[in-house]
Order: C-alpha cells, then structure tokens, then sequence
C-alpha cells in the first residue's frame, strides 16, 4: 500500500483529554480517530492491525473445536429478565423500540446464547459443544477513559462451551486458559501476562483473569513468586483462598508476593448452571434421566488488546508491532529527488511485494526526509527500509529493524532475502 493513497493521516495534534499513551500514539500514527468518549473509528491501518489480533483469537478458538456464530448486539428485555439481570447490569444501555417495547445493545450474550444452544441440546449425545463470536458489545460506562482499554461500543470475543458435568467443563476449561496464552504469546504480551484468581461473583467460587503487567494498569494483581500466576487485589484479604491457591501453585505460606500494576485483557468463569438453569436448558443422561447443562464462557476483547499492545510495547518514538499484529512487515521510505530515482524506488516496492512481502510504501513527495523516518518511527512496522539517491549509486538499502538503534547497508541483490528471513 503507498502511503499516498492512505485514507488517514499521521498528525501531531492529539485532543487534550487523551492522556493515555495508546490513544495518544494510535491517533497520531492514524490507526483510529475518536468520535466520542470511549467510541473510535478504526483507520485502515487500524483495522488491519484489528483484524490480524481477531484471526489470531479466531484460529486459537477453532483449534478448540468451537463453532464460530454471530448473535445479535439488539435484545429484547425479556431474556434479561429471565436471568433477572435488567436492573442488575448498572451499565446496560436501555433504548425503546417500535411499540415502546424495551431493548438493550448486548455487552454480553448468555441470555442469547443460552437458549439458542437449547436448541441444539438434546441429550449428552449433544454434549460437550461450544460456540464464539466476535462482535462489537456496548457498555455504559460512566467513565470511559484510557483510550481503547475502556471503551462504550468495543470488539469482543465471547465464548460459551456446554457440558454434561463439572469434570468435563474443568478439563475444556484448562484446554481454553492454555489456548489464551497462546494468543497473548502471539500477539507478543505472553511474558507479561498473568493468570490471575479474582472472584467468581455470583457463578462460582473463582474466575480467572488474564492480567498484562505495565505501570499504566487500573488493576492491581500480586504476583506469585516464582511464577506466572497472580491474585487479584479483590480476593487478598480471603485468607481461606490465599493458603488454597498458595498450595495449588506450591508457594510457602511465608512467600512475599510481588504487588503489580496491569491490564486485563481477558477473564473466563465457570458459569455452573446459572443460565442453562434461568432458560430451562437441560439434557438427556445415559440412564434417561433429566440433567442441567454445565456452561462456562470466556472472553477476550480485541480491540482492548490493541490498545494494550501499543501501551506495552511502544517506545519514545513510537508504536512496535509484533510481527504477527503489523498492518505490513515492511515500512519501504523513497527518498528519491528524481524522476528516475522515484522510478526505480518503485520498481523495488514491486519487487518486495512480488516475492510476498507486505510493504507499506512511502511515496510521498514534497515530504523530508526528517518527517518520512520519524513517521516510519510512529507507524511501528518490524522493518524500514530507506533507499535514496546514495543508496541508489551503490546498489545498497539501509535496512532497521523497528527497535534497533541502527541501520545497516544490505545489498539490493540481497534485499529480499533478508526481509524474507527476517
């Protein structure tokens, strides 16, 4: 793609109430535009980088076994008031549609989800079964704040898996937690990610977050020593809890655990039969006998966890993207000042992408040199490459990988190789 067609803009001006860092560098690089609190639209390098982190969750679902779907965001009142969760859910938005009949947009889908498996669900024969979609869910929320990590209207990822017994929801439930650390591992946040126990509210006696560590968390977790797994500060002062996970995990009961600050980019719960029981879904055992359907769900939420990318990972200059998140491997800079120059920049754009290299290509003239690499810097794709009149004469790029501190001069006959390798 050449920069020059690109339907968004880098720019230096940010409002002022975007404090955060992600909101502050995904809406100068041009990857989203806020029209209101906690509601953005996704630019073309935005949605890509979007997209790439939903196909990662879509294939690491898949891998489970799960039905993809897609439900519905407008519900009617009374599924919410099946499961008694109207006036329960303080940040539901509530609209009146034709008929002055009460309505919600979705932030969530077990009231249709639930008896939508219903339907399906017959006996154990039916059973395990599990479906997902990714969707926008809206939430009310009073304080939307922190660019993409609290937002009104966001992407989100929901699953909900359906089972004969508690044995075989706990055994797909592990299955699920080691199918989010692969999604965090490969959007390049699996060191800093945590498992962390948190309350299971009203479902069960835990529910598990996933927990990005960074000083700019709302969350505060305290971290096993010596592991991966964490404790949310709502269940600390649970002494019963603390010596249980202690001794789940093999940590002494004299170990200091390490207070932390982070993101949850994920949580999952054992939901037990609260919504299958609330919708009447219930199953055929072997002997014939009449049982209620186990249910757990689990959710990621994309766009929350493109904001959290550009938060973690980003430096002074700029955004970084895994490799597996960027719009385009390579960021390819003409400094070209002739006809002829720009000419043969452009025959090595074609040249990258026949050999099956993304290039995000900066063909823009009138533009200096100074602001081409410093937006190079900002957009955060894995490699630059900069060709001009010099390297031109001497048959030679200067390649830099994103966090290098240097460039180094590859020979336009060994180019692609590199890239390719790389």
């Amino acid at each position: 793609m050449k920069i020059s067609q690109l339907a968004s803009r880098t720019t230096k001006n940010v409002a002022a109430d975007e404090i955060s860092k992600n909101a502050q560098l995904l809406t100068r690089a041009g990857f989203v535009h806020k029209l209101m609190a906690g509601v953005y639209t996704y630019l073309p390098l935005g949605l890509m980088a979007l997209n790439k982190i939903e196909n990662i969750v879509r294939e690491e679902m898949n891998a489970l076994g799960a039905n993809e779907i897609l439900m519905p965001a407008l519900q009617p009142r009374e599924i919410w008031d099946a499961t008694q969760r109207w006036d329960a859910i303080d940040v539901l938005f509530k609209l009146k549609g034709a008929g002055d009949r009460d309505l919600a947009l979705g932030p969530t889908h077990e009231e249709v989800v639930t008896p939508l498996m219903g339907t399906c669900i017959k006996s154990y024969r039916d059973l395990p079964l599990a479906v997902y979609q990714i969707q926008n869910k809206f939430r009310n929320e009073a304080r939307a704040k922190s660019g993409l990590l609290r937002g009104r209207e966001f992407r989100m990822k929901d699953l909900y898996s359906f089972h004969t017994d508690q044995a075989d929801l706990d055994a797909y439930y592990d299955r699920a937690t080691a199918a989010y650390h692969r999604v965090y591992a490969r959007c390049g946040l699996g060191d800093r990610t945590l498992l962390t126990y948190a309350s299971g509210g009203a479902f069960s006696k835990y529910s598990h977050e996933f927990q990005t560590l960074t000083e700019a968390g709302e969350d505060i977790v305290y971290r096993l020593p010596g592991t991966n797994i964490a404790i949310n500060k709502e269940i600390i002062d649970d002494a019963e809890a603390m010596a249980n996970i202690r001794a789940t995990h093999g940590v002494a009961p004299e170990a200091q655990l390490e207070e932390c600050k982070a993101i949850e980019v994920g949580n999952i719960f054992k939901l037990g039969t609260r919504f299958s029981d609330a919708c009447g879904v219930k199953y055929t055992d072997r002997e014939g006998k009449v049982q209620p359907v186990i249910m757990g769900c689990y959710g990621i939420g994309p766009s929350r966890l493109l904001g959290t990318i550009a938060e973690v990972l980003a430096d002074e200059r700029g955004l970084i993207w895994p490799a597996e998140i960027a719009p385009f491997k390579v960021h390819l800079v003409s400094l070209a000042k002739t006809d002829d120059e720009a000419q043969a920049v452009a025959a090595l754009y074609a040249q990258l992408q026949s050999a099956g290299l993304s290039v995000l290509f900066d063909d823009r003239a009138g533009v200096s040199a100074g602001e081409k690499l410093a937006d190079a810097d900002l957009l955060g794709m894995p490699h630059r490459v900069v060709v001009g009149a010099k390297s031109l004469t001497n048959q030679a790029a200067e390649w830099k990988p994103r966090p290098a501190a240097e460039a180094q001069l590859v020979p336009l006959a060994q180019l692609v190789g590199q890239l390719q390798a790389a």
